[in-house]
């Protein structure tokens, strides 16, 4: 039985959405190829397996798949390493894996990233693609190493400073980011036609006008420039090779099922399943491992543009990848018109948008151990690379949730303390009457000869071995001739480090010369120790 057709209003709105999607995948899909280091319809092919695969699958029904800027260094750094062969294998196996994960309904366990590792990885990329990009923009090789990114700085400006052809380059550029700024700022209706394409075609047109010396892209054609393959499985004997198919894994994932999330808070259509949606995911990168194409993810940024264009369901993005089809295949000759500059101030306005400018404030203010994680986890990507990066931030994350679950508090009230402020507070309520002072001196003797009363301990909340140091400074420090009532009633947990540093302490403070140790539960030991116990124990 066929689906039922769709309203003419519906397909209309899709028809209408899916432009708008095109002409914002175009520069991206470009840009982020010729940035990868292969060649720019390599990034087509992405964007096209995006469309007419993933989006007829089930899963969500408006974000839109394509080449993703946050994969740009990741992909950069394969293709440095292994070429376009390994590169297509890392991206298949990858896939597959996705694929094994969604069928394994673990597709919303991704979900359990947390936030500031996804925010700190993708800032820590921002920063990489940003950084590369501004050497293109002069028209100047950009260093392979992510810090030998920010330590040739210097040395840019000098070539801007001394090269005609690095100015001219750079002015191309840093005018292109200026109108996609600009048009940022334009009433609703205008910006209907993204900035970026706006900016590139302008900049096709002056750079071609002016005859300016400025590099531009090189066309191979659609079909020369894949190189299909079912693999090279011998690279998978490499270990580097794994870590970088486990990397892709977790990005292209994580990206894709936090940016469905995101899609879904911004319309009111169905929700994504995020294990179909992980299989989707998983299929369009096998596809593009066999045809030789970039990664591909959910990327919000088209996501969002079909929700603002007035997308209906999944034909939207459907269409979006047939346009790219017909243009690669009809006006590939476009292309070459296009000047790497121009492209390299799309990719940096597209880097600028995956730093948590905004967030990062508030972040500090109201999770300050979040922030810390962020900005550790990007740091790390910046110093060595995607993996290592992403692994120190999540072991930092797991750190900070043990430190902040294990919170403890730890309370001392000395009871002499009290009794000698009721003996205080009856000498003066004497007077200066002879009889009553000395009565209360009576009462004073009397109760220094009954002796102090215990010191009163209370522990509460969750007892481990992270906290020990503070539980054990406050107990040492507790006068050892005198008794101690211990509160452990307001503990939720005890691990075993805690039990044990806690049933030796009572045991020494126990072999002190006529004081004890009075525990309230919880009973911290099976064995039949002589200790003295608590009436409310």
């Amino acid at each position: 039985m066929s689906p039922p057709a769709l309203p003419w209003r519906t397909l209309r709105a899709d028809l209408s959405a899916s432009v708008v999607v095109f002409l914002v995948a175009l520069p991206l899909c470009v840009g982020i190829a010729v940035a990868s280091g292969v060649p720019a319809e390599l990034g087509l092919v992405t964007g096209i397996v995006g469309g007419l695969v993933v989006g007829f699958m089930p899963g969500s029904s408006i974000q839109v798949s394509g080449p993703a800027a946050g994969l740009t260094v990741l992909v950069a750094e394969a293709v440095d390493r292994y070429g376009l062969a390994g590169l297509g294998t890392i991206v298949l196996v990858a896939g597959l894996l996705q694929v094994g994960l969604g069928l394994l309904r673990l597709g919303r366990w991704f979900r359990a990233i947390t936030v500031s590792v996804v925010q700190g990885m993708l800032a820590g990329i921002g920063l990489l693609l940003i950084a590369g990009q501004l050497y293109v923009l002069a028209g100047v090789a950009a260093p392979h190493t992510g810090p030998g990114k920010f330590t040739g700085l210097p040395g840019l400006v000098g070539e801007v400073a001394t090269s005609t052809p690095a100015r001219v380059s750079l002015a191309v550029g840093g005018a292109t980011i200026a109108v996609m700024v600009l048009w940022d700022s334009l009433p609703g209706r205008l910006r209907t036609v993204p900035g970026a394409l706006v900016a590139v075609v302008a900049a096709a047109g002056v750079t071609a006008a002016l005859r300016l010396p400025v590099d531009t892209i090189e066309v191979e054609g659609l079909l020369a420039a894949m190189q299909p393959s079912l693999g090279h499985w011998g690279t998978l004997a490499d270990l580097g090779v794994l870590a970088t198919i486990a990397t892709f894994t977790l990005i292209a994932s994580a990206e894709s099922l936090f940016s469905a999330a995101a899609v879904d808070r911004l319309h009111q259509g169905p929700r994504t399943d995020f294990d179909k949606e992980l299989v989707a995911q998983g299929t369009g990168n096998a596809i593009c491992g066999l045809l030789g194409a970039l990664p591909m993810t959910a990327v919000i940024v088209r996501s969002s543009a079909n929700v603002r264009a007035g997308a209906r369901t999944k034909v939207s993005r459907v269409l979006h990848g047939l346009w790219l089809l017909l243009f690669a295949a009809a006006a590939p000759g476009l292309i070459e018109l296009i000047p790497l500059p121009a492209l390299a101030a799309v990719l940096v306005h597209a880097g600028t948008k995956l730093l948590p400018v905004r967030a990062m404030p508030q972040l500090w203010r109201e999770h300050r151990g979040e922030a810390v994680v962020l900005a550790a986890t990007a740091l790390a990507i910046l110093t060595t690379d995607m993996f290592t990066g992403v692994l120190v931030g999540l072991g930092l994350a797991v750190v900070k949730t043990a430190w902040e679950t294990s919170h403890v508090r730890v309370t001392v009230r000395d009871a002499a303390v009290r009794d000698a402020g009721v003996r205080d507070t009856a000498v003066r309520d004497a007077g200066v009457r002879d009889t009553a002072v000395r009565d209360a001196g009576v009462r004073d003797t009397a109760v220094r000869d009954a002796g102090p009363g215990p010191v009163e301990v209370a522990i509460t909340g969750n007892a481990t071995f992270l906290r020990l140091p503070t539980i054990l400074t406050t107990l040492n420090d507790l006068p050892a001739d005198r008794t101690v009532r211990l509160d452990l009633g307001g503990l939720r947990h005890v691990d075993h480090a805690c039990r044990t540093a806690l049933d030796a302490w009572i045991e020494t403070h126990n072999g002190n010369a006529g004081v004890s140790v009075h525990v309230v539960a919880p009973r911290l030991a099976e064995d039949d120790r002589p200790r003295t116990v608590d009436a409310t124990d």
